[in-house]
């Protein structure tokens, strides 16, 4: 049987091989040094995690698929606070402080709503609601199918309303 990353040697083989491959990944596909650094520490963190699932052979592709999920989950985080920055255009001199008030705290349980969903519902949610992709779009790229989207759907959306219903 092949090695798991667990062994510290071979994690820190790992680590010192891809680390820097996967930061310029995200880095260019991000243009933001930071987020790329924190990106590869999290991937590294999740590959620590599920280490004895990830053989020496398959830890550049899980590295690399994690690190562009991550990325994919930030950008689609960016997209919803970019999106409710527009919609929150409407004329604030006209607007009363109380209605200011109670649209931010609504802009913030929303987000925190949807950060405290799972990441495979968060996902699926973002990529159907922000970027208006079908679920069988979804499936595809997900890799996953379209019944697995659904559920993940109708899940989300069930823990959103919840959440809702206790404001």
């Amino acid at each position: 049987m092949e090695d798991n990353v667990c062994k510290e040697e071979i994690y820190q083989s790992v680590f010192f091989e891809y680390a820097e491959n996967v930061r310029n990944f995200i880095y260019y596909k991000s243009g933001k040094l930071a987020m790329s650094e924190d990106i590869v520490q999290d991937a590294f963190a999740k590959l620590w995690e599920n280490c004895a699932k990830v053989p020496r052979a398959k830890a550049k592709s899980y590295l690399f698929t994690i690190a562009n999920n991550m990325f994919l989950n930030q950008v689609s985080h960016q997209k919803v606070v970019l999106k409710f920055e527009q919609k929150g255009h409407i004329d604030r001199d006209e607007a009363s402080p109380q209605y200011i008030m109670e649209e931010k705290e609504f802009k913030e349980r929303l987000e925190n709503a949807i950060s405290s969903l799972p990441e495979d519902q968060r996902v699926v949610f973002l990529m159907n609601r922000i970027d208006k992709k079908k679920y069988r779009e979804i499936a595809e790229e997900l890799n996953i199918s379209v019944k697995a989207v659904e559920k993940r759907m109708h899940k989300a959306l069930q823990e959103l309303r919840k959440i809702h219903k206790r404001v």
